[in-house]
């Protein structure tokens, strides 16, 4: 296995391609695009993993700062220290590097970073969707902060743009309804644009995430509720371990424990994430909107944990861009 065709764009699909083309393996790229997001936070984190990927150490320096969050969620405001940089997903996919043949093309494996994917389905746990909308800034002091809210019909979540804008997410209602019951992010926005079209906000998994001569990587393979904002370290994650098992399976690894390997990893990381959303959904309200998110995802975890029952034991852990056999490494 030599060639390796790698399907969509974004920051999976750049890294992947990145990591396996400095491994040797000659790549295809065929650029699929969806809707941009038009903000995203890196968090510190994120931004840790994408220099390393990529070897840029001032990635995005030179980008807006959040510096602190401003969180009432069940309880009075509490104000928490918090570092991550500001742009938008067009703004990011420019500063990747390209890396390998542009167009479709037939590989001896293919990476799927945008649907479709060969088979299976995606499943949701939970039923809640988001609204996006351009906002005024009031207050001077929002322009380096994020806010986020619990209130009885769902929640809010402002961050700034540029030049005293930002953006206001909505989940569970509009951004009307939402902002009638807000005492922290109200009193410091003016709705000065377009609402988006809704999009879905539940935590969600394809199954399967591999087969014989592919596997699914990036939000196509699984999607994070945004509540965690981890939603882009995730697919850097995603992206380092998929490069990973396809150089191991291309320098004569087992393929089938290999990509198994993948899949229950992948499914532990949702497994994770859907306990860490369920605290969160526990503590942001008590009625039936909130009690029915919180149910879907105990539910999901409980559905991750049956499913990683049924799966043998990692075999393999990650040292760098590569994996080494568990008995070795350890």
């Amino acid at each position: 296995m030599t060639s390796i065709a790698i399907r969509g764009s974004g920051i999976a699909a750049s890294g992947c391609a990145h990591i396996l083309t400095g491994a040797g393996l000659r790549v295809a790229i065929e650029d699929i695009r969806r809707p941009s997001v038009p903000t995203i936070m890196l968090s510190d984190p994120a931004l840790g993993l994408i220099r390393g990927v990529f070897d840029r150490p001032d990635l995005f320096a030179d980008r807006p700062r959040v510096k602190r969050r401003v969180v009432a969620w069940g309880g009075p405001p509490v104000v928490v220290p918090h570092g991550a940089a500001l742009a938008s997903e067009e703004e990011v996919q420019a500063a990747l590097p390209v890396v390998g043949q542009s167009g479709a093309g037939a590989g001896d494996f293919t990476i799927h970073t945008a649907p479709p994917l060969p088979l299976g389905d995606m499943r949701l746990f939970g039923e809640r969707h988001a609204v996006a909308a351009r906002v005024r800034l009031r207050d001077p002091a929002c322009g380096d902060e994020a806010r986020i809210e619990a209130v009885a019909g769902g929640w809010l979540y402002l961050v700034p743009a540029q030049a005293g804008a930002g953006w206001l997410l909505g989940v569970g209602g509009t951004i009307e309804a939402l902002l009638g019951q807000s005492a922290l992010i109200a009193p410091v926005v003016d709705a000065v644009g377009a609402v988006s079209t809704p999009f879905l906000a539940a935590p969600r998994l394809h199954l399967p995430l591999q087969d014989a001569d592919w596997l699914a990587c990036g939000t196509v393979a699984l999607g994070f509720d945004p509540i965690c904002g981890d939603g882009t370290a995730q697919s850097v994650r995603e992206a380092i371990l998929a490069a990973a098992v396809v150089t191991a399976i291309a320098e004569g690894g087992d393929r089938a424990a290999l990509l198994g390997h993948y899949q229950s990893m992948l499914i532990a990381a949702m497994r994770r994430h859907l306990l860490l959303c369920a605290q969160f959904y526990a503590n942001g309200g008590k009625g039936d909107w909130w009690c029915a998110q919180h149910e879907a995802l105990m539910e999901g975890h409980r559905h991750c944990t049956a499913l990683l029952a049924r799966m043998p034991e990692p075999r393999f852990l990650l040292d760098g861009f590569r994996l080494a056999p568990r008995q070795a490494a350890a």
